[in-house]
């Protein structure tokens, strides 16, 4: 394969993925504010230090993930089905978002619901 065509291949996953990720982030920042808000005013005595790195780190770690979609993308690109493809690559970017949305759930969930037994 000539360096070419992955040039215009990882060309066309960059132009399409990128400017997707802000709006994946943005998302994932919405679940984590409305846990943060539901849980008032406990949510407020568990934010410390080592919470805000956890989240430092929990937010590296969700855009290293969105990072593996240009695996799919990229082989899906080189197939006979590319055209395809191209016009229902969005269906990948909504299942992802769901899947990160429903972690950032769990793990907000997690760090700022008060649950007294």
């Amino acid at each position: 394969m000539e360096t070419a065509q992955w040039r215009d291949y990882l060309g066309d996953a960059i132009r399409y993925w990128e400017p997707r990720r802000i709006l994946y982030n943005l998302l994932l920042a919405v679940v984590v504010v409305i846990h943060f808000v539901k849980g008032l005013p406990f949510s407020k005595t568990s934010l410390q230090f080592n919470s805000l790195l956890l989240f430092f780190v929990l937010a590296v770690l969700a855009n290293v993930a969105y990072c593996a979609v240009y695996v799919p993308d990229i082989f899906a690109q080189m197939s006979s089905m590319r055209d395809s493809w191209l016009r229902h690559r969005w269906v990948l970017f909504i299942v992802g978002v769901a899947f990160a949305a429903v972690l950032a759930h769990f793990w907000s969930l997690g760090m700022f619901s008060y649950n007294a037994q």
